[in-house]
Parts: C-alpha cells; sequence; structure tokens
C-alpha cells in the first residue's frame, strides 16, 4: 500500500467579519486590525499569496485558532491601497483551504494549511443542474438583483465552468454568513449546487412578490393621479361654463352631501340651516381650514336621528314579565312604569283627528306624555339596572351617562363651534349613539354635579328636563332646537336634598328605600347567586347555597341598604369553590352554614341591639345618609359645671340645634322630671353621637336626643330595643319627618321591637314592607311625654324632692 502524503503550506493569515471570500471570485475587502494589517502587507511584499478565513463571532476583535471557521480560501492580492489607519485591497479566491494550526500570532497571524482538491466529477446531472443555476440566475438579474456589471456578463454567457459558476452565484446570494460558510464548506460540487439552487430559487419568489406589489403600488398610484387629473379638468370645464363658482368642492362631494340632508329628515328650519352651511362650504377655497369644521357639523346635522322612531308596540303583561322577571321588589317603581304603558297603549290605538296633521313623529295638535323620573336611594338598590329594564320592556334604545363630577356646562349644552375641538353636549351625543328619538335616557349620579366658574351644569339640564321647554332644547353646538319630547328621561342619585329644588321640582321622584332582609335573601338567591356561579364558570357544577348560609352572609357579613356587597362576598365564595375546581378536589354540592366561615372568615358584624343592655343616658335614633337608613346611638354624660351644653360627633347646624332645643324641654320641665329647679346651672352636659368622622344632621334625632337627656338626669335606663326619630319643639310637640321607610327597614336590620314615630307618619305606614310591619311594633306620638313614657323604663317618674338639692348622677360618661 502507498502511503499518501499530504503538502502542506505556511501562509499569512486574515480573519474576516460578515463576508465569506469563495475560489473563483474577486473581491475587494479592508483591513483595520494591526495584525490583519501587518499580514497583508507581508504578503504583499512576497508572493502576494495570503489565506483567508471567516470569524464566527465577528464581536472578537483578536480571534485564535477556535474562533476562526476550518474551511477558508487560498487568495493573491492583485491591487492594494493604504488610507489612514486601513488597507483596502483587491483579491482574488484561488482554491479551498483547511487550517491546521497557527504557527505564529505575532506580528501577524502565520497559518499552517492544507489545500482541498477540487473534484472534478463531470456528469449530466451537473451540467443539468448547472444550466437551471444559470437561467435561476438570469431571471433573478431581470427581477432587480443588484450584482456587477462584469461578473453578470461573465456568468450569462454560458461559458463558465459548473465549479465556478457555483462560486460565482454562492459569493452573491443575498443570504446570511452562515449559510454561505455552508457553502464553502460543501465539497461535493452536485450538493453544492443543489444547494444554490434552492437559495436561488427563494429568493426568486421574494424578487417576484416585491415587483408584484411594486407594481400593484404604481399603478394604484397612478389612478389616484389620473383621477386627480380628470377632477381637475372636469372642475376647470364646470368653472368655465358658469356651473360652479372658483374654490368649490368636487361635484361628488356635494352630492353626497345633498341626499344625506335629503334622507336626514331633518324639520324644515333644520334642514335650510344645513343647506345654508353646504352653500358656504362650496363657496370656501378648499385649503381654508374652516371647511374641516363645517363638514364635522354637516355631519352631525345628518347624523341625528331626526325622524326615527323605536316600535311602541310592547304589551302591558310582557312588560310586567320582564320587570318581575329582573328585580324583586320595587313595586312603586314597577307600577310608575306600567302606568306609563298603560297610558302609551291607549294613546297608540286612538285614530287622529281629520285636522290633525302629522308633522316630524307627532301629531300637530297633539301632547306627548312628560316622563321624567327620578331615581332615589342608596347605592346597590338596582336605580340603574331598573333603567335598562324599563328600556327593554319598553323595545326602546338604552342610553346612560354619568353626571357624577361634571362642572362645565358646556358638558350639558356642547361648545361654541369657534372652539377648536368644539362636540355637542352629553345629552345630544347619546342621542346621536342611540340611533332614535325616543330612547330610555338614564342621567346616572343626578345629585353629584359640581359648580365652578365653567358655569352650572344643573341649570343647562333644566331645559332637558323641562317637559313644557324640551320640545325645542338648544345646544351650542348644533345651534338649532331638537324635540327631547319623546326621550323617557331618568335620573338617579342617592340625596334628593343635594339636587338643586328647581331641577327637582320638573321630576317625579320615586324613592328606593333599600332592602330588607327577606327582600335581600330572594334577590340573592334568584339573582345575584345564580349570576356568578355563571360568571366564575361553575354553572355546570350546580352548585347551591343553603337558606342558613344565605341569612348568615346577610347578617354577619353585610351591612347595606343594597346588595352590592353581599354580591361581593358572594363572588368571593365562587372564587374559592373556583381554586377548588382547579385543584382538582372533590367541590361541595351545596355551600352550607359551617363552610361561611371558612370562605369568608370571621363575622364581620354583629347584632346592634340585641347584645346591648338597657342604659342610663343612651337611646337610638334613626337617620337618613346617602347610603341609605341607619341607626344613631345618641350618648349624654352629665359632670359638675354651670350648665354648659358641649356636642361632638361631627353634627350639623340642624342637629345641634335639635339638641339645644332638647336641654331647653329639659329646663323647662325639671319639676315633671323631678329635678331641681338650679340642676341646669350646675351641671354640664356632653351629647356624643358615635362614629365622630361620619358627618350628622337633620332635625328628625330629636326625640332620641331628648330620651338620652332625660334619661341620663332622671338615671332611668332607656330600653335598648326601642328606637325612636322625630324633630322636637320647644313646648313638647313631636313633629313630622321623611324618610320613614329608610329609618325603619335600617331599625328592622339592626334588631329594634319597637320604633316610635310622629303621629302625623302614620300615612308613610303603606310603604313599609308586610314582613316588617310583623317583625316590630310601631307607636305613634304627638308629645314628647309619650315618647318618653315608651321610651324609658321606668314611668312615672320619681316626684320632685322637697330639699333642694342635685339629682344623684354619675360624673362619667355613660355608654
Amino acid at each position: 500500500m502507498v502511503e499518501v502524503i499530504k503538502a502542506y503550506r505556511q501562509i499569512p493569515l486574515v480573519a474576516i467579519r460578515g463576508s465569506v471570500v469563495f475560489p473563483h471570485t474577486d473581491a475587494v475587502l479592508s483591513f483595520g486590525r494591526k495584525k490583519s494589517v501587518a499580514a497583508v502587507n507581508s504578503a504583499f511584499q512576497e508572493d502576494r499569496v495570503i489565506g483567508i478565513f471567516t470569524q464566527k463571532d465577528s464581536r472578537i476583535p483578536d480571534p485564535g485558532i477556535e474562533d476562526l471557521y476550518k474551511i477558508g480560501t487560498i487568495a493573491t492580492i492583485s491591487q492594494m491601497m493604504s488610507t489612514e489607519g486601513e488597507i483596502h485591497a483587491v483579491v482574488k479566491g484561488q482554491a479551498r483551504i483547511k487550517l491546521i494550526d497557527l504557527i505564529s500570532t505575532e506580528p501577524y497571524l502565520i497559518a499552517k494549511i492544507e489545500e482541498i482538491p477540487s473534484k472534478k466529477d463531470e456528469t449530466s446531472e451537473i451540467e443539468a443542474t448547472a444550466n437551471k443555476v444559470s437561467e435561476l440566475f438570469k431571471k433573478s438579474i431581470n427581477l432587480g438583483k443588484q450584482a456587477e456589471i462584469m461578473a453578470v456578463m461573465r456568468l450569462v454567457s454560458g461559458k463558465v465552468e459548473p465549479e465556478e459558476l457555483a462560486d460565482q452565484v454562492a459569493s452573491l446570494l443575498d443570504i446570511k454568513t452562515k449559510k454561505k460558510q455552508e457553502l464553502l464548506e460543501t465539497l461535493s460540487l452536485k450538493e453544492r449546487l443543489l444547494n444554490i439552487l434552492d437559495h436561488l430559487s427563494h429568493e426568486v419568489n421574494v424578487l417576484e412578490l416585491e415587483k408584484t406589489i411594486s407594481s400593484k403600488t404604481q399603478k394604484r398610484f397612478e389612478d389616484q393621479m389620473r383621477k386627480a387629473m380628470l377632477r381637475e379638468k372636469k372642475k376647470t370645464i364646470e368653472e368655465e361654463l358658469g356651473e360652479i363658482e372658483e374654490g368649490d368642492l368636487s361635484s361628488e362631494e356635494t352630492g353626497e352631501y345633498r341626499k344625506k340632508i335629503k334622507e336626514a329628515g331633518m324639520p324644515k328650519e333644520v334642514r335650510e340651516k344645513a343647506e345654508k352651511e353646504l352653500k358656504r362650504l362650496i363657496q370656501l377655497s378648499p385649503h381654508n381650514p374652516e371647511g374641516g369644521y363645517i363638514r364635522n357639523y354637516l355631519d352631525w346635522l345628518c347624523d341625528m336621528p331626526w325622524n326615527k322612531f323605536s316600535p311602541n308596540d310592547v304589551s302591558i303583561s310582557n312588560a310586567a314579565k320582564i320587570l318581575e322577571n329582573d328585580h324583586f321588589g320595587l313595586n312603586k317603581a314597577k307600577e310608575r312604569i306600567l302606568e306609563y304603558l298603560a297610558v302609551m297603549q291607549i294613546k297608540s290605538k286612538d285614530k287622529p283627528k281629520k285636522n290633525n296633521k302629522k308633522e316630524d313623529g307627532k301629531y300637530k295638535n297633539g301632547e306627548n306624555q312628560p316622563t321624567i323620573l327620578c331615581f332615589i336611594g342608596p347605592p346597590g338598590v338596582g336605580k340603574t339596572s331598573i333603567g335598562k329594564s324599563i328600556a327593554r320592556s319598553l323595545g326602546r334604545e338604552f342610553v346612560r351617562v354619568s353626571l357624577g363630577g361634571i362642572r362645565d356646562e358646556a358638558e350639558i349644552r356642547g361648545h361654541r363651534r369657534t372652539y377648536v375641538g368644539a362636540l355637542p353636549g352629553r345629552i345630544i351625543q347619546g342621542i346621536k349613539n342611540a340611533g332614535t328619538k325616543n330612547p330610555v335616557f338614564m342621567l346616572d349620579e343626578i345629585d353629584k354635579i359640581g359648580i365652578d366658574f365653567r358655569g352650572d351644569p344643573s341649570s343647562a339640564l333644566l331645559e332637558a328636563l323641562d317637559p313644557e321647554q324640551n320640545r325645542e332644547f338648544s345646544d351650542h353646538y348644533l345651534e338649532v332646537a331638537y324635540d327631547l319630547s319623546d326621550v323617557m328621561f331618568i335620573a338617579t342619585g342617592n340625596v334628593l336634598e343635594k339636587i338643586p329644588h328647581a331641577l327637582r321640582d320638573r321630576m317625579e321622584v320615586i324613592k328606593f328605600a333599600g332592602y330588607t332582609q327577606d327582600e335581600k335573601f330572594n334577590i340573592a338567591k334568584r339573582f345575584l347567586w345564580p349570576k356568578q356561579v355563571r360568571l366564575h364558570g361553575l354553572d355546570k357544577k350546580k352548585i347551591d347555597l343553603s337558606k342558613q348560609a344565605l341569612n348568615e352572609i346577610i347578617n354577619r357579613y353585610t351591612r347595606e341598604a343594597g346588595v352590592r356587597d353581599l354580591e361581593r362576598n358572594l363572588a368571593t365564595i365562587c372564587r374559592k369553590i373556583a381554586r377548588i375546581v382547579a385543584e382538582g378536589k372533590k367541590v361541595p354540592a351545596t355551600v352550607k352554614l359551617k363552610d361561611i366561615a371558612k370562605f369568608l372568615g370571621p363575622q364581620k358584624f354583629t347584632s346592634q341591639i340585641a347584645e346591648k343592655k338597657d342604659e342610663v343616658g343612651m337611646s337610638t335614633g334613626l337617620a337618613v345618609t346617602a347610603a341609605g337608613g341607619e341607626i344613631l346611638f345618641i350618648e349624654v354624660a352629665l359632670m359638675p359645671g354651670k350648665g354648659k351644653l358641649t356636642l361632638t360627633g361631627k353634627l350639623g347646624s340642624v342637629m345641634q340645634e335639635s339638641a339645644k332645643a332638647a336641654f331647653t324641654w329639659a329646663k323647662a320641665h325639671y319639676r315633671e322630671l323631678g329635678l331641681n329647679e338650679e340642676f341646669g346651672s350646675k351641671l354640664d352636659v356632653h351629647i356624643h353621637v358615635p362614629e365622630g368622622a361620619v358627618p350628622k344632621d337633620g332635625p328628625s334625632a330629636g326625640t332620641a336626643i331628648a330620651t338620652a337627656l332625660v334619661s341620663a338626669l332622671t338615671q332611668v335606663p332607656v330600653k335598648r330595643d326601642v328606637g325612636m326619630t322625630g324633630e322636637v319643639t320647644l313646648r313638647g310637640r313631636v313633629l313630622e319627618i321623611g324618610g320613614v321607610k329608610e329609618k325603619v327597614i335600617a331599625g328592622h336590620r339592626a334588631g329594634l321591637k319597637t320604633i316610635i314615630l310622629p303621629k302625623d307618619n302614620k300615612k308613610d305606614m303603606e310603604d313599609i314592607p308586610e314582613k316588617v310591619q310583623k317583625d316590630i311594633k310601631f307607636i305613634f306620638a304627638n308629645e314628647l311625654s309619650e315618647v318618653l313614657k315608651l321610651a324609658l323604663t321606668k314611668w312615672p317618674l320619681i316626684k320632685p324632692r322637697k330639699k333642694k338639692q342635685l339629682p344623684h348622677t354619675p360624673y362619667i360618661a355613660v355608654s
């Protein structure tokens, strides 16, 4: 066997970054690194032969043997030019070489290399592949591929050997450096040509796609230019014929606006206004910025529903069913809606008389029914949601606008068109979004409108909510009257007193007093629990909530007039169950009483009354706040002094006056109370209402303050389960108060057994739920002495003492 002796050479080596030099190709390379410059200079001065290898990582400044690819190209330097710190050389690749080792690294790299001979395996398959590569290369050039003209002419001449063709085309491919290095390392000519063919085919496809996109874009651009030119020619011809004036917008756009104005169904005066604005737009120069403002204005006029109505053919029985299915309780609101429907149904059946001409959606001699409701009640009692149910029962669109925090009058009436970015007000925007002239329009949080230097939004609402004026509601942006008489307005708020009197006078107020425990139970069972089970993806599990568990949540984990907190607690339980399901554990079929503490933690509330005892100097009053009805504990403490009256607990001016009136009544009736006539000048009285951070005001705490004061002076305890409300005069009369239903429900929620009300409030008992009337004993009083007789544990009080001495009273606060 003959041993083959390999021939090794030692030549200068340079490392290049981001490119690959192939045999049979010319390349212009720039060298700036110190070792590379030295290697090129040395090679150029000797035999001009140099080895070129590509770096694996171009970020390495001083590569070693492990940082270079093993296959490179031996090349000759044909030309060289030096500049400041760099050398530019023209090299011609000769053959593939293999890097064996680095002999020296200073002052430049000297490599031990082995030349790889080319394989001359000429076959018909190689020739056919080479022809295909040549054809694809010609096609890529025709599609716009960038290449040197001399190289292109040589390659397309057909006189290039397959090996040279492969290297030349490989050097011109638009592929990554790593892919080019793979082609350099492919020694088989057949395999190399096939790989080049794949890359070239992909490149041709991309070029064809780019050309298609470019041609489409160019065609579109040419079409636009042609149309613009034709429009200008048409415009010039029309100007010459006198059909349009200089500066006119296109007749096509004019025709569109005329068509919109005609189809909008505008009243006569509005149509004249629109046509006048269109004429102004026609006369404006195309470069005038006012044209954009007029276009926006015309768009608003044309898009408003001037004559589009929702059908009103809903039956009363169907509406009653919808309201009953959507809400439990709220009988007064439901009754009012059904009354409205009944009137609507009767009027729709009446045929118009001959002299009644229909104009703009209503009969000229007829009258629309003014329907402006105002729902007043604490949060979470269903004011907003019942508005949606009303819209559904009427078959109308529903629009909701929140007025909370609005301080700018322009939010209601709109901005003048002279301002940049002007828009109509919230009411006109809502009507446009609804798309009909008779939607159900809800004005939420009407009691939270503010007033500042930008105007009074509540005063701007007067015109919209006045049944006698809203036929011609004027929006500053539209500048034409819009008829709002077909809109069913529903306002909501928490406190009626915060709504300006003039605005309140234009609405029909329906009060939502809050829910009793029985109503909360039914709402949670029928609506809230199924809703939360569905929202948390547990509807397939059919999880039930026991009666005892639900009552526990209502009594011990919530204390509110509405049901929002109740719904949040039910959502918490559903989340806990969802986690159990996600962890693959067994889910209980029914949530029982024992599970509540596990899901919701310890009880948050205890009974406010049941766990207290009869105490001296403390009574239970009833009050109404923005969050619904509440009970108030009035505490009185006595101490030696000079008759000073101290009031704490963040009391309002009206409540302070009630306390002073009660103290004066006690001084005036000292004999009946068995007190010394000088007690008023030798005792200081401190009246306190707990929860001092919460503002409290109103006259209805008068009886409770007087009862607590008399109890402290006489040392007779007040019955713990008795609540009271009513205004007290200096003569001891108990006057009528408001908010009876809210206060009674709060007392029922707190566990009171007896409630003392003014005699004049007996008429309000028809609003009290039957369940509450069964659980609570109601007593009606006309005089303060009657209240004391019922509220104190002892009556009559002790007779006046013969000796002048102070009553035996404690000198510490009684609570």
